[in-house]
């Protein structure tokens, strides 16, 4: 059907409503720059609370390719001392923030390539802060596939809806209707004409940006949570979410994580509940201008059809989406700082360890570890079910030979399958003994996954996994760095929900932790393996092999400057890991400290300055330095570097290569166990916190169980997060509350012990 003079004054009409652009409206030039407006550094140090010089200098610092753990230690003057975590969180924004300007470039080219772009749309494309804003003022314009509105607009049909949006008919709309029938284009009736023009205008209702951002900020607002068992009657650890309903604005993120993936296992049924009336009433007040008989009705059910097709299951899937990506960066969070938790426990150091992997049918697989971590024996013993008196027996002998052989003090036994039964064993044999020996219960977590790996295959060729199992297990008590970081920290066991997160982000911020904690620790050059070397600031994994391969070839490493003699490693490498490489015994006694080679030349003349020698350095006798420093700004000027570094090089000569893990509380040695039956109301007990999760911690009490301290109950002020009071790794008093044998729970408190 030809337009006419009406119907196409009345169709441009339709468009300036929804797609705002008229001819007369100025567009953008295709040759005009698209520059972006958003000042990108005063946004992230306002988001930040930092300088704006800070965040440039950072900024700079990183596009020059400069790594976190480097910029954090070794280039405080120009950031300003903005430390690791900070400097995390300015990247992660930093590539946000650009990724968002990159997505505004490429829409606003999308709508100029139609012809669509006028000043007004540009202006809120560019002024956007967020993806969603932007990805929502791009919906109209965005290529669709064939819906029901762009079938309906083949059929000639957008005139017939310009005519109902404008909601000035004076005769029926049957009527006005009846003049798009057309056989050829599939429109046989009024009724047809009608409903396709009723799904061009559904469609441009749910395009409208404005819309869909009252609404989605009313559902969140307003909203709540509703999820139901599919069936009540079957048991699970669901139960409390088969008659679950909480307000979308209040939901915990440990809440959503659950509700999602009690809802992937198809226990549950999970929607948002919109409040719906009052959204109705919101887009009937926005779209319908005028109260006329024929097109007041039809848009009401245009507004009921768009918003309950096209617009809630949307609206429901983005805050679905949102709130999940919220609880797992939380989530994150709260891994990542457990994490460092137990990665920085302290070593226990200068004692041999007996690693104990235990098991049931296939015997408990047993390592002897020397001081150094290099084992001295393997074997496995039989004292747990199926067994005999014979085989305890046996197993027991087993061990007093081991101990008196290898002067082992203490046994590292991990947690997992018959644990319990072998602590038993282990208790019984101590007082059978006159050795002193003492037994540590380690979280065994990633052993498992350690000891099929490659790695292990590569660092234990001729050991079964049992084995290797056995050695990590001692190893990560003498020290746990070390050990853990050849682990994938997913499978660390010191978070919640992790294998339901988006595994890229998850790995990503868990290594940056495993980095941070590294380099805050620095690692022996001549020692360190391949896994470790890898952590350290500029160092591949490749690289790392290459470092490992020139000291077999070479011998140790005794000059710092010998790392630019290994494969691949150049001058930017070197700068930024030199640092955190310490060597014990070498040419220079600054390569055993944490200051770096920039700064030698001026270390030496501080040395002279304040009286002492390099050989000071390699004697310890530095303790007193800083009190020979009377102007620190001044003794700076004069060494030509900065104030913040002379004072870290100085901190660092006082006392080099101080390790940051000797301020964490050491684990808990034990003699004897106890079993959960012996547990009583009011017991007052010390245990090892574990785990700490949204909603409270667990504790490790020397019963095999975890007790739960809820958030509640770990103090008698209000805290929002449980990591407020505790992390992995203390060592705290708790009382017994109550114990389920059953259900092998444990509930314990912190609260009222004296």
């Amino acid at each position: 059907m030809r337009c006419g003079k009406k119907q196409c004054y009345l169709e441009s009409l339709w468009t300036f409503r929804y797609n705002k652009d008229i001819a007369s409206e100025k567009t953008l030039k295709s040759g005009e720059k698209k520059g972006v407006t958003m000042d990108i550094i005063a946004k992230i140090s306002e988001e930040l609370g930092i300088r704006k010089n800070q965040a440039e200098a950072a900024v700079k610092l990183i596009d020059e390719g400069n790594t976190i753990p480097f910029i954090a230690r070794y280039r405080k003057e120009a950031t300003g001392a903005l430390n690791d975590e900070v400097l995390r969180n300015l990247y992660e924004r930093l590539t946000y923030l650009r990724n968002l300007e990159e997505r505004k470039e490429t829409v606003l080219a999308g709508i100029e390539e139609q012809g669509k772009l006028t000043d007004e749309l540009k202006a809120q494309i560019m002024s956007a802060e967020t993806m969603v804003v932007v990805e929502d003022l791009y919906r109209p314009y965005k290529p669709k596939r064939r819906t029901r509105a762009t079938i309906a607009k083949e059929k000639g049909l957008e005139p017939l809806a310009g005519i109902i949006t404008l909601q000035m008919l004076n005769t029926s709309l049957e009527e006005e209707a009846e003049k798009f029938v057309d056989l050829e284009k599939e429109v046989t009736s009024a009724e047809d004409a009608i409903a396709g023009a009723k799904d061009i205008i559904a469609e441009s209702i749910s395009d409208e940006a404005d819309y869909r951002s009252r609404i989605r900020d009313l559902t969140v607002k307003k909203g709540r949570m509703i999820s139901a068992a599919k069936d009540p009657e079957a048991e699970s650890v669901y139960e409390m979410y088969y008659e679950f309903d909480e307000s979308v604005a209040k939901l915990a993120g440990h809440r959503i994580l659950a509700l999602n993936r009690g809802e992937k296992e198809k226990i549950l049924t999970v929607k948002v509940e919109a409040p719906e009336e009052r959204i109705l009433q919101y887009l009937e007040k926005k779209v319908i201008s005028s109260d006329n008989v024929y097109t007041t009705p039809i848009l009401q059910e245009v507004i009921e059809d768009s918003y309950k097709r096209l617009i809630a299951p949307a609206i429901e899937r983005e805050i679905r989406s949102d709130l999940t990506e919220k609880a797992e960066d939380g989530a994150i969070e709260v891994f990542g700082k457990n994490l460092e938790q137990l990665l920085m426990q302290p070593p226990i150091v200068g004692q041999v360890v007996l690693g104990w992997d235990p098991a049931f049918r296939t015997g408990c697989k047993l390592a002897v570890v020397d001081t150094t971590g290099k084992v001295l024996d393997t074997t496995v013993i039989y004292p747990t079910a199926p067994t005999t008196p014979q085989k305890i027996q046996a197993a027991k002998e087993t061990l007093k030979k081991l101990i008196r052989k290898y002067g082992i003090t203490l046994f590292s036994v991990g947690n997992g399958t018959a644990s319990r039964e072998s602590e038993q064993i282990i208790v019984e044999l101590f007082k059978e003994i006159p050795e002193k020996v003492q037994y540590v219960i380690v979280n065994e977590a990633g052993a498992s996954v350690y000891s099929a790996s490659k790695l292990a295959s590569e660092e234990f060729p001729k050991f079964d996994v049992g084995q290797r199992s056995a050695a990590s297990i001692a190893r990560r008590l003498q020290d746990p760095l070390a050990e853990l970081v050849k682990i994938e920290p997913q499978s660390i066991g010191v978070g919640q929900y992790q294998h339901d997160m988006n595994q890229k982000k998850l790995g990503e911020s868990l290594s940056g932790v495993v980095e941070d904690c590294v380099n805050k620790v620095g690692v022996d050059l001549n020692t360190a393996s391949a896994p470790l070397l890898s952590y350290i600031s500029g160092i591949s994994g490749a690289i790392a092999k290459n470092i490992v391969a020139y000291r077999e070839e070479n011998g140790k490493f005794q000059d710092r400057k010998d790392l630019l003699k290994v494969a691949k490693l150049g001058p930017k490498a070197f700068e930024q890991c030199a640092g955190f490489m310490r060597i014990q015994g070498g040419k220079n006694p600054l390569d055993a400290t944490g200051v770096h080679p920039e700064s030698y030349g001026a270390t030496e003349k501080l040395l002279e300055r304040q009286g002492f020698t390099l050989e000071d350095v390699a004697g310890g006798n530095l303790s007193g330095l800083s009190k020979t420093v009377k102007d620190y700004k001044k003794l700076s000027q004069e060494l030509e570097i900065g104030e913040i570094t002379l004072r870290d090089i100085v901190k660092e000569l006082e006392k080099p290569a101080r390790d940051p893990r000797d301020e964490m509380p050491k684990p808990i040695l034990r003699t004897d166990v106890l079993d959960m039956k012996d547990l009583k109301e009011g017991m007052i007990l010390k245990g090892t916190v574990r785990n700490v999760i949204d909603f409270g911690v667990f504790v490790d009490i020397g019963v095999h169980q975890d007790g739960l301290v809820h958030i509640s109950q770990i103090t008698d002020k209000y805290i929002k997060h449980p990591l407020e009071a505790v992390s992995v790794g203390d060592i705290v008093d708790v009382k017994v509350m109550s114990v389920d044998l059953k259900k092998k729970r444990i509930q314990l408190t912190m609260r009222g012990i004296s």
